[in-house]
């Protein structure tokens, strides 16, 4: 089988970013497959913006921008996908004629509660299990995570993880 060079790994800290984004795109697929393993039909992309309303309580379009990292244009069309599927309400806050605030719905919430229990856990230690003591620079600790993702994918690792929960579960 030819192998072709890994341009981006190659070229160290000059390509960082591309490499990190590079990774997070893998981790965001990976996560989309536990996701739908658990019948969670939702984008991966889209579920930071359900965590952080439910945590936050109905938010603003800006707030909600802000706590999840991304540009406000960003956000308004990840909420718009949201609104379209039934995940979120958007009104106008009684306050402020100009801000709008941004709220779960019940689907929603039932959504997130699933994930909490089901499929957050597990993504969490697959996650945590790749990146554990590692060490060396950076850019080692990287090449451990994407070899360790070549060895074993994430969904892989959750699958691993439900089992070994189901296992302690079954025990006690």
């Amino acid at each position: 089988m030819h192998m072709v060079d890994d341009i981006i790994r190659r070229l160290g800290y000059l390509a960082l970013g591309t490499r990190l984004k590079r990774l997070g795109e893998r981790l965001q697929a990976d996560t989309q497959r536990v996701l739908a393993d658990h019948d969670l039909e939702i984008q991966a992309g889209q579920f930071p913006f359900l965590a952080a309303i439910d945590r936050l309580g109905p938010s603003s379009i800006g707030d909600l921008a802000e706590a999840v990292g991304v540009s406000q244009p960003a956000a308004t069309r990840t909420l718009a996908l949201l609104a379209e599927g039934g995940y979120v309400a958007i009104a106008t806050a009684a306050d402020d004629q100009r801000r709008r605030l941004v709220a779960l719905t019940k689907k929603a919430h039932h959504l997130v509660e699933a994930g909490k229990r089901e499929a957050w856990p597990l993504i969490e230690a697959a996650v945590r299990g790749l990146c554990t003591a590692r060490s060396g620079t950076l850019l080692e600790q990287l090449t451990a995570i994407e070899d360790g993702l070549i060895a074993i994918p994430l969904a892989q690792r959750a699958a691993t993880a439900r089992a070994r929960s189901s296992g302690e579960r079954a025990r006690r």
